[in-house]
């Protein structure tokens, strides 16, 4: 049975830079190759698809619709060729690590840092995992763990990172309608509630001696994202951990309520398997946590 013939990879991938710039010159400045030879090749591709990629007139170059679908399939496929051949010409042996994350310390603090540690060290791949925000455990096929716990775990080796504080937050129209009199609150005063602290009010209560009102309407929700959605909805006021939602209040889509946090009795803690603790790799991505979010 005949097979039809291989595409030309080298055609494949100077038509993603042609199809990136929409523009033979600039694709063929950054191939080192002349314009010329960058629609020869393009038009090779088309005879060998029986396909037109682009559109072209005297003075302006477009992507078909069919172009445009190719480019989108096949340009991470060449990317991520790329970095396979990258790390073989590099001599460099990859390494993998599990790390699992508490959901919003993974979203507004770990996340939007991890570039400047897959930078610095691009030979380790990083698998960031979020799971359950309540239970004290260290996952078990995890490498290594961010997770909130009262004290250090038994047969792990755990480094404290900061303390769980809480602000009460809410909308800046919700803050204007708040009046308290006598360190009491008199005003409609929504609460939000996570379902994993249901006592985190009374005990913010307690703690900065402002009574809250008894007929106070609650809205539980299973997770911080949600919670902090909401406040900034004004649907109520929520205790939200600080600094990990330190972005929300630099943009003032949210705003503390009153000047006292709450200081639960967990903190967040690094955790490591022990026979994973002098592991080079897990030994790199412990000291870069360390170094940029533990107190």
């Amino acid at each position: 049975m005949a097979t039809s013939p291989r595409l030309s990879l080298r055609g494949l991938r100077t038509f993603c830079v042609a199809a990136k710039h929409e523009n033979f010159r600039e694709a063929g400045e950054e191939l080192f190759i002349t314009p010329s030879a960058v629609s020869h090749q393009i038009k090779s591709l088309e005879q060998e698809l029986n396909r037109e990629l682009f559109k072209r007139s005297a003075r302006d170059l477009k992507l078909t619709a069919t172009g445009r679908s190719l480019y989108e399939e096949v340009a991470p496929l060449l990317d991520q060729l790329h970095e396979v051949t990258s790390s073989f010409r590099a001599g460099r042996s990859r390494s993998k690590l599990r790390l699992s994350v508490q959901p919003f310390f993974a979203s507004e603090l770990f996340v939007p840092r991890l570039p400047e540690f897959t930078t610095r060290y691009p030979e380790i791949e990083i698998q960031v995992g979020t799971s359950d925000e309540s239970s004290e455990k260290h996952p078990k096929d995890a490498d290594l763990s961010i997770r909130l716990f009262r004290k250090p775990p038994d047969k792990l080796v755990a480094h404290r990172l900061f303390p769980l504080r809480m602000a009460p937050s809410g909308s800046r129209e919700f803050k204007k309608t708040i009046k308290v009199k006598n360190d009491r609150i008199v005003s409609n005063f929504p609460l939000l509630v996570h379902e994993t602290r249901p006592k985190a009010w009374r005990q913010w209560e307690k703690a900065s001696g402002i009574q809250l009102p008894t007929d106070s309407r609650v809205t539980r929700l299973d997770s911080m994202i949600a919670i902090v959605r909401a406040a900034e909805q004004g649907l109520g006021a929520a205790l939200v951990p600080v600094p990990i939602a330190q972005q929300w209040f630099h943009q003032e889509t949210i705003v503390p309520l009153f000047d006292h946090e709450l200081v639960a009795d967990v903190s967040y803690y690094l955790v490591v398997a022990q026979e994973r603790e002098n592991d080079e790799a897990v030994r790199l991505l412990s000291d870069w946590i360390l170094d940029t979010f533990a107190e």
